[in-house]
């Protein structure tokens, strides 16, 4: 990824920035703590992965601002791409994602935010945590690598190579091993269970043929006292047809008592509401000569309110008028105030002014010395413009070499897995034609239990026929046993009809008919019974049937899967007979790799360029450091150019302030004179005691408005009693028509009533003659219900203890089968377990970081070579001798990451190097872990950012680290360096200053 635009609208700092990249090489971010150099690289970040430092997504938003805009423009794989991130306070982002194509733009945004954000991150092949692990050297990063302990710096290079999804992988096959544990617990409590429930079932024939005695028995009883049951009834109904005649009567009596109650009642009352109207009739005059009274006060009010409304608007208008000219005058003495403090402003001004033209002669001086030096300068950056590409060849050869290398051995391992694989394969064959053997038998055996499945299927369609039947025999049965039910109760009334021939039936017929029926009722009854049993015995025929069919069911699910694998074993037992001759030629490509990689017999067309290379470099004879003094001499002239900017910008001050203060003087004496005649002349004064006039003249007294509203309030009493009196006028005469009728109606109630009372009288002496039979009808009922939830009882246990002998069998087969699912379970625990040693911190993980080692070590000791020229070497180490390990007991190897740093000395800890010396160290381990990290994600990386502490460095250190960056520059398309250090940001040819202003932070881009 290569840099061209960056323009920034309201991000953290800055209101309004624009950074072009264009022709910067390596450059020098720089500017003072807190001015916003580091908010330029959140912005990259930010536009593309929409990360950054701030804890919340509207915090990268400016203060006072509602919006934020960040557009980038940039290079990656040869293409031109452009990415446009917005945010709004408190709502949502957009994303914007293009390709530019000459003068043409395509899009290249998904269907939403996270769409987008995924092609991006496809099309560079680059995620946020490798960005900042790689191209962004971050300050400390390093550090905090050297400075943990041996045993804690491999976990850190698991993190930076993201080594957790294989941790993630098994935490998964540990979960899956506890949890095919866990089946297996279960399932042999299952067996257990089972094995309990078969001894259980013991001599449940004897208990069947028991209960069904009991329940012939509990059938001979129900029907003698269902007989009884009917007797007392038709007896029990001829008394109740009585009961509610007297009810009926005694409701009407009631009703008849209660009617004249309330005609009573309404009876006085309206003759109190009479008198009522009568009192307020005799009281006419005097309503009427109060409420004219009232109306005279009213009249008054109204006037005086007006005068009130008046009173009001022009005092508030007085109020306004002298808020203004309060105003103002206030405003009048801002104004002088503010141009008495910008002229003694201007006086100080030209002081500062006057000392810093006094510096004229010496800053002439100064630009002398630095033009000399840059003339030096422009004769080494030719040199060094024809070195940079043969540098940079030379890096694009040694890493081609390297993938080479790299791809032999890649291409070796393969091989070898294949070798093994193949091996393994092969090895297998004769337990894969054993277990084809095995799954066959399965087959087999679950072709015979498909043509039972079959079987039960039709026995249960031909039991469920027979069950709609009886159903419906009995739906009928009850039909019929209600119209029975509706007989008697036409029989039950004092003068029956015959139901055929419609005539009266006497007492004889009755009770032929009666009996009858409750002949005919029972018979329908014993249908029913009968019915429900042959029912209730087939559901639970059905009920067996049913679990059988779902268990066969159950077991002829796994039949499709059994021939899948039986399918795949043999195609792998076919593929085997292959894989003699694939093993063979696999070997011999084998022998060829390693041939080579001994000999080094590769890239040789790459190797002859890299020796051409170098013979190039060794004949410009260009010197980094010395390229990088006259750099620094450079730096320390440019304050000359300095001062003399300060000096143009002093002179021109000068005229400006000459220009400035004759003009404020006179505004000063033309304010101070409109303040004097604000208050006396000013048309405001004069509107102000017009106002004042005014509301002399209106004449308004409120304590006499008071007065008449309190007496208006006192009359108001009278309005209603006028409305009363109009109101009694009108009500007198119905008034007394109301009390006529009610008086007409009270003496005919009191007639029908001495007529009901003689009915009840006679109702109730032909009660008593008939005896009461619901006592001994109810206890017959609880008797017959307790008999028959006896026999639903015994019925229930019967049909149980008959599927207990079925479901026996049905035990015994599923005990087999979950001993034959508890072995399965078994092995797949046992597979997952050995999944989770593997992927496991001591399996894959440590494999992979001992693999990665070699390379970060060399990468590591090719950038230290140029920062320290040649004196220090960095070796890695990931296991070392236990402290329980003697020369008599063979050593334990523990695991561990140490870091072993030699010199022209010897080898020495870590700590022990100075601070500049312990920053190379760093930097050098920082930059490899870098690269690596950018050729695991499939990129090259073109952009570098180094935001390390350089304070640590001496004059040398730093020369160094110029010279280190000079050096690596040419494998890099853009280097940014950011720093506050005034020697080091003056060693750039392009320097992007960052200042702080009250319109936020600027950039400005210096050569």
């Amino acid at each position: 990824m290569i840099p061209l635009q960056l323009t920034l609208k309201n991000f953290l700092s800055y209101q309004e920035a624009s950074l072009n990249f264009r022709g910067l090489h390596t450059a020098c971010i720089c500017g003072s703590n807190g001015a916003g150099k580091s908010s330029l690289l959140e912005a990259i970040t930010w536009v593309i992965w929409g990360q950054s430092r701030a804890a919340s997504e509207d915090d990268v938003i400016h203060a006072g601002t509602i919006n934020v805009r960040v557009d980038f423009q940039f290079i990656s794989n040869a293409e031109i791409y452009r990415i446009i991130r917005t945010r709004q306070r408190g709502k949502g982002s957009s994303l914007d994602f293009q390709v530019e194509n000459g003068e043409s733009v395509r899009s290249l945004s998904g269907k939403g935010l996270k769409d987008t954000q995924q092609q991006i991150i496809n099309y560079l092949k680059l995620d946020y945590d490798t960005f900042i692990n790689s191209a962004y050297l971050r300050q400390g990063r390093a550090d905090e690598f050297m400075q943990r302990r041996p045993t804690e710096r491999k976990q850190i290079l698991a993190d930076l190579l993201k080594l957790d999804h294989y941790e993630k992988l098994a935490n998964q096959a540990k979960d899956l091993s506890k949890q095919f544990k866990g089946q297996a617990e279960q399932l042999e409590l299952t067996i257990e269970s089972l094995e309990q429930q078969l001894q259980q079932k013991q001599n449940l024939s004897q208990e069947v043929a028991t209960i069904a005695q009991d329940i012939q028995a509990q059938q001979i009883l129900q029907e003698a006292e269902a007989e009884k049951l009917r007797e007392l009834r038709v007896t029990e109904s001829q008394r109740e047809n009585w009961e509610k005649q007297l009810h009926l009567n005694q409701n009407q009596y009631k009703a008849s008592g209660s009617e004249c109650d309330r005609l009573v009642t309404e009876q006085n009352q309206t003759r109190q509401q009479l008198q009522q109207l009568d009192t307020i009739l005799q009281q006419s005059t005097t309503i009427t000569s109060n409420y004219e009274n009232l109306l005279q006060l009213r009249r008054q009010e109204e006037t005086l309110s007006t005068k009130f409304q008046v009173y009001q608007d022009t005092t508030a208008k007085k109020q306004a008028l002298e808020n203004q000219l309060s105003q103002k005058n206030h405003q009048l003495n801002l104004q002088i105030q503010q141009l008495v403090t910008k002229l003694e402003s201007l006086t100080t001004e030209e002081k500062n002014l006057q000392t810093i033209l006094r510096q004229a002669p010496e800053v002439e001086t100064g630009l002398k010395k630095l033009e000399l030096c840059r003339q030096r300068i422009s004769q080494l950056d030719k040199l060094q413009s024809q070195a940079a590409p043969l540098l940079q060849q030379r890096t694009h050869l040694t890493t081609e070499i390297k993938t080479a290398k790299a791809q032999l051995n890649a291409k070796l391992e393969q091989r070898k897995n294949q070798e093994s694989h193949l091996t393994q394969q092969l090895a297998k064959i004769p337990s894969l034609r054993q277990e084809a053997l095995k799954v066959d038998a399965q087959i087999q055996e679950l072709a015979k239990k498909q043509e039972y499945y079959e079987h039960l299927e039709q026995k249960g369609k031909d039991k469920s026929s027979i069950k709609e039947k009886l159903g419906y025999e009995k739906e009928t049965y009850e039909k019929q046993l209600n119209e029975l039910a509706q007989k008697l109760e036409l029989l039950s009334v004092p003068e029956p009809i015959c139901p055929l021939c419609e005539q009266n039936l006497d007492d004889h017929h009755r009770h032929q008919i009666v009996s009858k029926t409750h002949q005919q009722q029972e018979n329908l009854n014993n249908h029913i019974w009968k019915a429900q049993e042959d029912i209730t015995n087939l559901e639970q025929k059905l009920g067996q049937l049913r679990q059988e069919y779902l268990q066969i069911k159950k077991e002829l699910e796994t039949r499709s899967s059994l021939q899948t694998f039986f399918g795949q074993l043999e195609a792998q037992i076919e593929a085997g007979a292959e894989n003699h001759g694939n093993l063979q030629t696999l070997k011999q490509e084998i022998e060829e790799i390693e041939a080579l990689l001994l000999g080094g017999n590769y890239a040789l067309d790459l190797q002859q360029q890299l020796d051409s290379v170098n013979n190039s470099l060794n004949n410009l004879n260009y010197n980094e450091e010395t390229h990088a003094l006259l750099r620094g001499e450079e730096k320390q002239l440019k304050w000359a150019e300095i001062k003399q900017s300060n000096i143009q910008t002093a002179n021109r001050r000068q005229g400006e302030i000459d220009r400035e203060k004759p003009r404020l003087t006179g505004q000063l004496n033309q304010l101070q004179k409109e303040l004097g005649e604000l208050a006396q002349t000013s048309a405001l004064a004069e509107q102000l005691q017009q106002i004042e006039q005014d509301i002399q003249a209106l004449n308004y007294d409120r304590n006499e408005h008071q007065a008449l509203l309190n007496r208006l309030r006192q009359a108001e009493s009278s309005n209603l009693q006028y409305q009363q009196l109009k109101q009694a006028e009108q009500q007198h005469p119905e008034v007394v028509n109301k009390l006529e009728k009610i008086t007409q109606t009270l003496g005919e109630r009191i007639r029908d009533r001495e007529i009901i009372k003689q009915n009840l009288d006679s109702i109730t002496i032909q009660i008593n003659t008939i005896t009461d039979q619901r006592e001994a009808i109810q206890a017959l009922v609880n008797t017959l219900q307790t008999r028959r939830e006896q026999l639903d009882r015994l019925i229930a246990q019967r049909g149980r203890l008959e599927q207990s002998l079925e479901q026996s069998k049905l035990l015994q087969q599923q005990s087999e089968d979950t001993k034959i699912q508890l072995k399965e379970v078994n092995k797949k625990y046992r597979v997952y377990r050995e999944l989770s040693l593997a992927f496991g911190k001591n399996g894959l993980q440590t494999m992979m970081i001992e693999n990665v080692l070699p390379q970060l070590e060399a990468e590591t000791n090719q950038i230290l070579a140029r920062l320290t020229g040649n004196q220090f070497h960095v070796l890695f180490l990931t296991q070392k001798a236990g402290k329980g390990s003697t020369k008599k007991q063979t050593s334990k190897m523990i695991d561990t990451l140490e870091i072993v740093i030699a010199d022209s000395q010897g080898t020495r800890a870590y700590e022990t190097y100075s601070g500049g010396e312990a920053f190379r160290i760093n930097f050098s381990i920082r930059l490899a872990l870098a690269r690596l990290l950018a050729q695991r994600a499939g990129t090259s990386l073109q952009m570098l950012i180094v935001d390390e502490g350089f304070g640590t460095q001496d004059s040398e250190g730093c020369d160094r680290l110029i010279a280190a960056i000079n050096a690596i520059a040419s494998d890099f398309a853009c280097i940014l360096t950011v720093t506050h250090m005034p020697q080091f940001k003056e060693a750039f040819t392009h320097r992007i200053e960052v200042r702080k202003t009250n319109q936020g932070s600027q950039v400005y881009l210096l050569s």
